[in-house]
């Protein structure tokens, strides 16, 4: 993303990012023409083996993307064969990076006879393999978190920040945090997740008591600290909610708010980010008492238990998205439906059970995940609310 910020702190230095925000821009989505079912997809023989088209980002060559590749199909094939009932076709398409190789790849597939897309990861690829999907009334289920290509006939699995910001939000309403200052990077992952922290705060009835930005460099941050310790005193907030990720800008805010004087004691820090990805990141000083969102701990270490045994070693944190994308494919054929993959089945209420909890698809083509509400006591992660096990409940 950008160069190391904060030398000075040394357990700052030492952060390495474990989940990659993917915030791309993208062109508009297009809306879908109807399947052959009227829903927005293909009917199906439930009795015959689906074929999925899964779209990985092999071949751009960054090693990463590579090793990413390999886990996203590992992840699917394994999930296949939790399968019970459900026989399903997978067949493998290499994107790159490009939104071109994407397009012509989900091009392929379809003339192959996909009946639904699995992945591409980035947001512009998964944007174009939607494009090319929708005359043939073909669903994408994009491993994307991007929203802003969510819709039509382009689902994002990806963890939005929409969701945890109301997960987030409800929880600190409900235990009298009604107030909060809103503190992000001038980028467009900041921007996203500032406004999806506003919308929470104004729907769940708390109040917004100011909006800080700083400028994505060491010196911009710590110039912008003593201005965002001002606006959290004079708003009188209960909180400061930031979308700053441990790899970069968390680690400085987490240090220098402190010594600033927005005690973490009297003014909770709240993160939009996975602030357990990083050992490191467990120990700075605004993060004690702060509270952050993960998925289901229980479930998040079976898998990764099952994918060790499978294949050797851990998985990489996206890995599991091409899981539930299986696994929500393979509920949804297994209940005999002739348009399990049509916009209605796969927006089913009642969700589906993921690696990380439950979650479900939403009809504006983003998701909906069950998320545990954690916070840092001793440089320790501890649960304050599990994650919910059905919707509809509170969570």
């Amino acid at each position: 993303m950008f160069a190391r910020l904060f030398d000075r702190r040394k357990a700052a230095s030492r952060i390495v990012a474990a989940l990659s925000m993917l915030w791309l821009a993208a062109c508009d989505p297009t809306l879908m023409a109807p399947g052959v079912s009227g829903g927005g997809g293909p009917a199906i023989d439930p009795s015959d083996p689906v074929q999925v088209a899964l779209l990985v980002p092999r071949g751009s060559g960054d090693p990463s993307d590579d090793f990413l590749a390999t886990n996203l199909e590992n992840a699917a094939r394994l999930a296949i064969s939790d399968l019970s009932g459900v026989s399903i076709d997978l067949r493998v398409y290499s994107t790159g990076a490009s939104p071109a190789l994407a397009a012509q790849a989900a091009q392929t597939a379809i003339g192959d006879g996909a009946q639904i897309i699995l992945g591409p990861l980035y947001a512009e690829a998964a944007n174009a393999a939607g494009v090319v999907a929708a005359p043939a009334g073909i669903n994408v289920l994009s491993f994307s978190n991007n929203t802003t290509i969510a819709g039509g006939n382009v689902f994002v699995l990806g963890p939005t920040f929409r969701n945890t910001a109301n997960r987030l939000v409800r929880h600190g309403v409900r235990n009298g945090i009604d107030s909060y200052v809103i503190v992000h990077a001038d980028d467009l992952q900041g921007a996203v997740g500032r406004d999806a922290i506003a919308s929470a705060v104004r729907g769940n009835g708390g109040r917004v008591a100011g909006i800080q930005s700083y400028p994505l460099s060491q010196q911009g941050i710590l110039d912008a600290v003593p201005r965002i310790a001002e606006a959290a005193r004079s708003g009188g907030a209960g909180a400061v909610f930031l979308t700053a990720g441990v790899n970069a800008d968390l680690p400085i805010l987490a240090t220098a708010l402190p010594e600033a004087g927005i005690n973490p004691a009297a003014t909770r820090y709240i993160g939009l980010t996975r602030w357990n990805a990083s050992a490191e990141a467990l120990a700075l000083p605004g993060l004690q008492g702060g509270l952050f969102a993960v998925p289901d701990q229980q479930m998040t270490a079976i898998f990764e238990s099952r994918y060790e045994a499978a294949y050797g070693g851990a998985p990489h944190p996206l890995a599991g998205l091409a899981y539930d994308g299986i696994a929500a494919i393979g509920a949804l054929v297994a209940s005999g439906n002739r348009g399990a993959l049509t916009r209605a089945g796969l927006t089913q209420p009642q969700g589906f059970q993921g690696i990380g909890g439950i979650f479900r698809l939403l009809a504006d083509g983003t998701n909906e995940r069950g998320l545990a509400v954690a916070t840092i006591r001793n440089n320790q992660v501890v649960i304050l609310e599990r994650a919910p096990r059905t919707f509809g409940g509170g969570s």
